[in-house]
């Protein structure tokens, strides 16, 4: 399922906030966020079975995020959503990454998903199963799990824009403290909609917070590798720091070069 939460351009110091849990089988191994080779720089995770990945940020401030589309029946042959994933995060900016997701999902099968990418300028959600819908991200809370993005019919979504709203997230801390709270809400009872999931061999494998800055020493990443309620965030913004920054001199350059 996964369920995925952006605050986007409400809070000028940090127009991109995000706060994500990921669902999975318990077996399927996955390695922690590190900064992936080649150009631009990604910061991800990577599913060590397809080689894909869930959620990433690039050096040029731009997230990506997948959350698996509820109700598709999986086409014989079809392309890992991880990979698609991976691949629109080596793009510049968010419209170049939505041209390019399109692309790959009118040439290629894949299973059902929402694909959410945004950086600083624009901001977008794909959702893809018998077909393809682009929709602009909204200025302020965007929730998204195995349906559309905040879907009134979606019962986990609506529970967490209700505890998302309670108090102002007028900052990037108030954000993150919030947020960090909210999902690790523990399950509920049967039947009833809750944050982390936890089934015998599916649940909540890890869960992630983001604060992009147009300031690299303010970006923060923190990853919880398990369930929220149950382990704790380790802080890798050092590493989301250092790739902010090498996109920043290297944009810089650029200009100085053109001028």
């Amino acid at each position: 399922m996964c369920i995925l939460a952006v605050l986007y351009r409400l809070v000028p110091e940090s127009p991109i906030l995000v706060a994500a849990n990921r669902e999975e089988y318990y077996d399927r191994p996955t390695s922690p966020p590190s900064i992936q080779s080649g150009k631009p720089r990604v910061l991800c995770g990577v599913d060590q079975r397809a080689g894909g990945t869930w959620l990433g940020v690039n050096q040029h401030g731009m997230f990506v995020g997948l959350t698996n589309r509820r109700g598709n029946v999986d086409p014989i042959g079809a392309r890992s959503r991880g990979l698609l994933a991976r691949e629109v995060l080596r793009c510049t900016s968010a419209r170049s990454a939505v041209d390019k997701a399109v692309d790959e999902l009118m040439t290629h099968r894949f299973e059902g998903l929402n694909l959410v990418v945004c950086d600083a300028e624009s901001g977008w959600v794909i959702h893809s199963d018998e077909d393809h819908e682009v929709v602009a991200l909204e200025e302020g809370l965007n929730i998204i799990s195995n349906m559309n993005v905040n879907d009134p019919r979606d019962e986990r979504v609506q529970l967490a824009h209700r505890l998302l709203t309670l108090q102002m997230l007028d900052s990037p801390v108030k954000f993150l403290a919030v947020a960090s709270k909210v999902f690790a809400r523990p399950p509920s009872s049967p039947g009833r909609p809750s944050m982390v999931v936890r089934g015998t061999d599916y649940g909540t494998v890890s869960s992630t917070l983001i604060a992009l800055s147009p300031k690299p020493r303010d970006a923060i990443f923190q990853y919880a590798a398990g369930a929220p309620d149950r382990t704790k965030y380790e802080d890798y913004s050092p590493m989301l720091r250092d790739i902010l920054s090498r996109g920043l001199r290297e944009a810089r350059s650029k200009a100085k070069a053109s001028s």
